[in-house]
């Protein structure tokens, strides 16, 4: 027997929502059958921090008999690991003197939310800083996830303005918030987002000038709005103080003034699968609002991956993961620029940067490729069995047709070698 057609209508959010492009990804690299990914950024299972979990999880069974760590934590998150992810950005940004002032400290670690992963704190940010129709400014290109969420939002992205190098252009940005004065859409703009360090998806660290121009250019034209840093990969340089080109946004005099909100992670630096990250909000009044509606989202973030990540990072072996990582990555990372070169993509008018950190590489084509999700060239490349994310997906507004992101998180070395290579063949007919 049929059912009948459902007789309500679902509310404007459920309308506007749509599968996120990740998902559609995700699924793709897991359900087809040989299949190489370079699209999504699974991280490398072979190196996830299996012995130091098991000794954490021991740790913890002895230091708290009670079991408490398997019970519900509370809303902003656990005292302890609130103190410890503010302590680290503390003097990630050269503030070792505050991070061991206890009362520093102490004040410091109020400003932190402890989250489902960075994602959720982005989507908390969001939430409740913008209304459907609102704008956010948002880096070019960006993570392409974040526009997903953006646009289930109902908020529109525009791109900051970059040069031929691909860095911030403070004058183009001053013209376009002028003709955005002039058209009366400046009031729109809610909220600033950037990634500081190894960008997803361009592997790119902002540079101190441009943060600084950044902050100068809005300043400027009075449009001093919330500003979201997302430092999900600032650990992932692939040597130690690789993140040291820039002082996040928090403790940048630049930015003082704008209600600040750093965005960080547990997960891609240490064990993916815990999904705990962190937001750091200088604004009380935003930070509790975010804190509201996370209440209503789960009343707390797991708590016992929360006291295991608390255990990892007070005895070392958080860093010593890290360490495992940077090599790791280091590694991918040349074995599939290795291949990309091998197979002649450079010849046929392929570039690419080598990024210091992160999961990725930004690629550009030869002009008028198109690469999108429905093009020959994905076709062709699905053909040979392996898979990339468009770079158009990337964009907040009039997308390049040309780009490619490509990760080498998940795959071993010899599987990039594979993927480049595969890679390469369909290029090859372009």
């Amino acid at each position: 027997m049929e059912t009948a057609a459902p007789s309500f209508a679902l509310s404007r959010l459920g309308r506007r929502a749509s599968a996120p492009s990740i998902t559609a990804l995700m699924r793709l690299a897991l359900e087809t059958p040989g299949l190489l990914s370079l699209a999504a950024g699974f991280t490398d299972n072979g190196s996830l921090p299996v012995t130091p979990v098991g000794e954490a999880l021991r740790g913890l069974a002895e230091a708290a008999p009670d079991h408490a760590y398997l019970q519900y934590g509370t809303n902003a998150g656990r005292p302890g690991l609130r103190a410890r992810l503010a302590g680290r950005v503390l003097r990630q940004d050269g503030r070792a003197a505050d991070a061991d002032d206890p009362a520093v400290l102490a004040r410091w670690a109020e400003r932190v939310l402890v989250t489902n992963g960075s994602q959720q704190a982005l989507y908390l940010a969001i939430q409740t800083l913008c209304d459907p129709g609102d704008i956010v400014l948002v880096d070019r290109p960006t993570y392409f996830v974040f526009l997903d969420l953006l646009a289930g939002l109902g908020v529109e992205a525009r791109s900051l303005p970059v040069d031929a190098a691909g860095r911030l252009d403070p004058a183009a940005l001053r013209a376009s918030l002028a003709a955005m004065r002039a058209d009366g859409s400046l009031a729109r703009v809610k909220a600033v987002y950037f990634i500081g360090w190894f960008s997803n998806p361009t592997g790119r660290t902002l540079g101190a000038d441009e943060g600084r121009a950044l902050a100068g250019a809005l300043r400027a034209e009075e449009v001093v709005i919330p500003v979201i840093e997302d430092a999900a990969y600032r650990e992932m340089g692939y040597t130690a103080g690789a993140d040291a080109a820039r002082t996040g946004v928090l403790s940048d005099p630049a930015w003082d003034g704008f209600p600040r909100l750093y965005a960080g992670t547990l997960t891609k630096p240490f064990a993916t699968g815990l999904k705990i990250g962190f937001g750091l909000c200088d604004h009380d009044a935003w930070r509790a609002a975010m804190l509201h509606v996370k209440g209503h989202h789960d009343f707390g973030s797991g708590n016992f991956a929360q006291a295991l990540l608390e255990q990892v990072l007070g005895d070392g072996s958080y860093d010593a993961q890290l360490a495992v990582l940077r090599r790791v990555y280091r590694e991918k990372r040349d074995a599939l620029h290795a291949a990309l070169l091998a197979g002649g993509l450079a010849a046929r008018g392929w570039r690419w940067a080598v990024p210091e950190g992160g999961l990725y590489l930004w690629l550009e084509g030869p002009a008028g490729l198109d690469t999108g999700g429905e093009s020959d060239f994905c076709r062709a490349c699905l053909r040979e069995g392996v898979l990339y994310v468009p770079g158009a997906l990337c964009h907040g507004d009039a997308p390049p047709r040309h780009t490619v992101r490509l990760s080498f998180g998940a795959l071993a070395p010899e599987g990039l070698a594979e993927a480049g290579a595969r890679f390469c063949r369909a290029a090859a007919a372009f």
